[in-house]
């Protein structure tokens, strides 16, 4: 039998990465999958390419009347969230002596208070015994040079859930997925050259137990079982994904 037969499930940052490749399983797994893509640009690039399979709205979580739009229409077509993978986010790294205001800002504002909306705003949807998953980081309990900013607003998503757990209780379930050094079009974002981007997986990849960068679609396993009653006795926890690369 399918995990998630008659779920509806909510995926933003479902356009790419981790997201996608949980929305398709999501959906393979029976359930009904709404996704979200940031910028006009990549909307409409996953409206053509994946609209058929999934229902697919614009949304920037730093926004939060785009929030209020995107619940708006999910409330208005399947009249509750059974799942909320809240996943969009973004990974930018610099010494600390280069930070300035709007690197720290950027940052905050959409993992840390664009996850936080993201959460609150589907509360009056999220139906009883929902499972909310809370996209973090490794780097949340692990010290990397050059990520001040991204690991403080991880380490802010792994408070969120346990807060949360402590305040919903029997209502709903909400756990962290934790992933390491993942092969996901967030390097690209960085702006590295391909040769640049070998040779930094290939350093990374060496401070990782399995010796390899884990993939997408292990993350999306990972959030399955999180989504399903496979976890059923999970709330507050957070599983770290990254190879042992936190263990080393």
């Amino acid at each position: 039998m399918k995990k998630l037969t008659g779920q509806i499930a909510v995926i933003t940052g479902g356009n790419s990465g981790i997201g996608f490749a949980t929305a398709r399983l999501f959906k393979e797994e029976g359930a009904q999958v709404v996704i979200t893509a940031r910028s006009p640009e990549t909307f409409e690039r996953a409206r053509k390419e994946y609209g058929s399979h999934f229902d697919v709205i614009q949304t920037d979580v730093k926004d939060l009347k785009a929030l209020d739009h995107l619940y708006a229409q999910v409330k208005e077509k399947y009249g509750r969230i059974d799942v909320l993978f809240a996943n969009a986010g973004v990974a930018v790294f610099a010494p600390t002596e280069l930070v300035d205001e709007s690197f720290f800002n950027n940052q905050f504002d959409t993992n840390v208070k664009g996850l936080y909306f993201t959460v609150t705003k589907a509360l009056p949807l999220l139906s009883p015994g929902a499972r909310v998953i809370l996209n973090a980081s490794t780097v949340a309990s692990k010290g990397l040079p050059g990520a001040s900013v991204y690991s403080a607003t991880k380490a802010a998503v792994r408070s969120f859930a346990r807060t949360w757990a402590a305040e919903w209780g029997t209502q709903r379930r909400v756990n962290v997925l934790s992933p390491g050094p993942i092969t996901t079009p967030i390097y690209q974002k960085l702006g590295m050259g391909a040769k640049d981007l070998e040779g930094f997986e290939a350093q990374m990849a060496q401070t990782v137990a399995l010796k390899r960068f884990g993939t997408a679609e292990e993350m999306a396993n990972v959030a399955l079982f999180l989504a399903s009653l496979d976890s059923s006795y999970l709330t507050g926890t957070d599983i770290i994904a990254d190879g042992g690369f936190s263990q080393l």
